[in-house]
């Protein structure tokens, strides 16, 4: 027993010095005497069990003595196994989900291409197609529409039609009536700028008779028939009314030129120049048709400072010649009431002279105005040259040599007829009597300035 046991020792030692690194991973086998014996007999079965000692039975052990830890082997490797065939799976779908990005790399390895280039290239096309987009997007300019191309357009039977709908809608509102008349035209001239309408550059470098027909002679005489009829059916009051609202805008977008000429930063209620083409087209009609309106609103334009100064003076002579056209007496009327002491007044100079002579010397020169005037000499109990007008007439035209102006010369050549209708009236009338005693008075004044000086 003792040398079997011996045997067993130095066996077992022999295989512990020979430590093996093959398949049993540094596991060492013990054998016994017994077994010894069976080597001969296992000889040839030894390579097929050592073949078959990592297959599992169907009990699931592994054959063999080391079984129990060949098993945890196993499964650990099974679970590696598992772990490298989920990665291999998941970077098979990354592979297939990226191969146009890969293959682009892959281009980009082989044949050296510049990414960078292509990056230049495309943000030379993007800006190339930005900048079609803007040019595309530019609105076409459009076409310039004129006064006359504008006022060509108006149709007399759709105004007709338009006129008897507001009338019967606002025929007991007559002020609305005459804005929504106005309102009419502001659309037909909607397309004028107001480059082809510069009415203020228009009204200070041309003469009075030209700007007499601006912009009215654009309209169509059928045109100009209905609109003439229609106001002739609308009130005094209203028309009055209306004259002072129409004006009071003329002068709103006159003021906002001028700031805008000077480059005030101030805000100024502007009014479209475009609209002003209506405005002065319907403010013409009405004067021309009405000129009787103009005497009772001619105290307001006299008295208030808001419509005084020499860079409303062109508008205000404007009107006076709308209304002259519709009735020579009413223009000299005013004339005589409004623009005369404008001459001798503060505001008195060379430019304004010459406006208030422009406007006489067009009334007076119409045919037929002298017999016109002179038998129109008092007007509804009311002389169209009062005595304070003819003395300041006087004054003007015979002044001190020392003061002779340019204008002196014009005064002088339109004095005779205007003293005629100063002077005018049934001889030996109550009315001529005043007069008369009215230029005596003033007769033996001048007499007393003259001998003082």
């Amino acid at each position: 027993m003792e040398e079997k046991h011996a045997a067993a020792n130095e066996s077992a030692h022999a295989e512990s010095n020979g430590v093996s690194h093959g398949a049993d991973h540094g596991w060492q086998k013990v054998t016994y005497a017994k077994k010894q014996k069976k080597k001969t007999v296992n000889a040839a079965n030894s390579a097929d069990s050592r073949a078959n000692s990592n297959k599992l039975v169907p009990n699931g052990t592994l054959s063999g003595n080391d079984g129990v830890f060949r098993s945890l082997e196993l499964q650990s490797e099974d679970r590696r196994r598992k772990i490298v065939e989920a990665k291999k799976l998941a970077d098979a779908a990354y592979d297939d989900e990226d191969a146009p990005l890969r293959s682009k790399q892959r281009h980009h390895d082989d044949d050296e291409y510049d990414y960078d280039d292509e990056n230049v290239d495309r943000s030379a096309e993007n800006g190339k197609a930005e900048e079609a987009k803007k040019v595309k997007q530019k609105k076409p300019k459009k076409p310039k529409v004129t006064v006359a191309e504008a006022a060509a357009k108006i149709d007399a039977a759709d105004l007709g039609a338009f006129l008897v709908e507001i009338s019967g809608s606002f025929e007991e509102q007559q002020d609305i009536l005459m804005m929504r008349f106005t309102d009419y035209f502001g659309r037909a001239f909607s397309a004028v700028t107001a480059s082809q309408f510069p009415w203020v550059k228009l009204f200070r470098e041309s003469t009075v008779a030209k700007i007499t027909d601006t912009p009215l002679s654009h309209i169509s005489d059928a045109v100009y028939k209905t609109s003439m009829d229609w106001i002739n059916q609308r009130s005094p009051e209203a028309l009055s009314t209306f004259l002072i609202w129409s004006l009071d805008s003329i002068l709103a977008d006159l003021g906002s030129q001028q700031n805008v000429a000077k480059g005030s930063k101030k805000a100024v209620q502007q009014v479209s120049s475009k609209s002003q083409v209506a405005m002065f087209v319907v403010l013409a009609m009405v004067l021309r048709r009405k000129p009787d309106a103009l005497i009772s609103v001619l105290p307001t334009l006299r008295e208030s400072t808001k419509y005084q100064g020499l860079d409303k003076l062109p508008v205000i002579v404007w009107m006076i010649a709308q209304a002259a056209v519709g009735d020579l007496s009413v223009g000299l009327y005013a004339w005589a009431r409004n623009l005369l002491p404008i001459v001798i007044g503060k505001s008195g100079n060379p430019q304004s002279r010459d406006l208030v002579l422009q406007l006489v010397e067009k009334i007076l020169s119409t045919p037929k105005a002298r017999p016109v005037l002179v038998n129109s000499a008092v007007r509804k109990g009311e002389r169209l040259i009062p005595s304070s007008a003819f003395e300041i007439l006087v004054r003007v035209t015979f002044p001190p040599s020392s003061t002779r102006v340019k204008a002196t010369e014009r005064f002088e050549a339109i004095y005779p007829t205007l003293k005629e209708v100063a002077l005018g009236g049934s001889a030996g009338s109550k009315a001529m009597k005043q007069v008369a005693l009215q230029i005596f008075s003033f007769a033996i004044k001048a007499a007393g300035e003259s001998m003082q000086t």
